[in-house]
């Protein structure tokens, strides 16, 4: 009997050990599929493209429509606990600076969330965001400062802009200006794919050493 107890702790521990690493994605409606079809979105798109390159990675979307840095920062250590990600993609603060809450606050949950993240064992790309114009150059220059602040002084990955080459353009944006089209979604991840695939392969190859 405490044989097969210790064979079976061994083929759990294994099950557990070999799972396939994973991609935890925390963001709002623009990585969350707002206004798309099903499927469609970037975060989809990476999870094809993850596959067609043969990588082992698990793509998991927690993002969320209307998501603040607050709101996704609470749920940050209960996601990491149940994934336990090799890498995590923060795409958050584009609420914030929408309804004018106090961009120290967004940089202190920014913040946060990479310390959170990093001290899990998870490496991070931190996803920058623009405000429209419309919030004034003082507030949106505060605003987008941020990001390359705080991706230096952590030390993590930046993707300087998630809609770089696509805000502004009509034809790439759906009609409240704000959320990126279907037409746009291969753009969204080709701006975060250079920042990401490095950590990919640098965690793939750390896994094959300890087999």
């Amino acid at each position: 009997m405490g044989k097969i107890l210790l064979v079976l702790v061994a083929w759990l521990w294994g099950g557990v050990a070999s799972a396939a690493p994973s991609v935890l994605v925390l963001g709002d409606s623009l990585s969350a599929g707002y206004g798309l079809s099903l499927n469609t979105g970037w975060v989809h798109l990476l999870e094809q493209r993850v596959t067609e390159m043969g990588l082992p990675h698990q793509i998991i979307n927690a993002s969320v429509s209307g998501e603040t840095s607050a709101g996704g920062l609470s749920r940050l250590p209960a996601l990491l606990e149940r994934h336990r990600p090799a890498v995590v993609i923060i795409e958050l603060g584009g609420n914030d600076g929408l309804r004018g809450l106090p961009l120290d606050l967004l940089e202190s949950n920014l913040a946060t969330a990479i310390t959170t993240a990093r001290d899990a064992g998870s490496a991070v790309v931190l996803v920058g965001m623009q405000l429209p114009p419309n919030y004034g150059p003082a507030y949106t220059r505060r605003f987008a400062a941020i990001y390359p602040r705080l991706a230096q002084s952590a030390g993590v990955a930046l993707v300087p802009f998630l809609l770089a080459g696509v805000a502004g353009d009509p034809q790439l944006m759906q009609a409240d200006g704000i959320h990126a089209a279907a037409a746009a979604q291969p753009q969204l991840l080709a701006n975060v794919w250079p920042q990401l695939q490095p950590l990919l392969e640098e965690k793939r190859a750390a896994a094959s050493t300890t087999e």
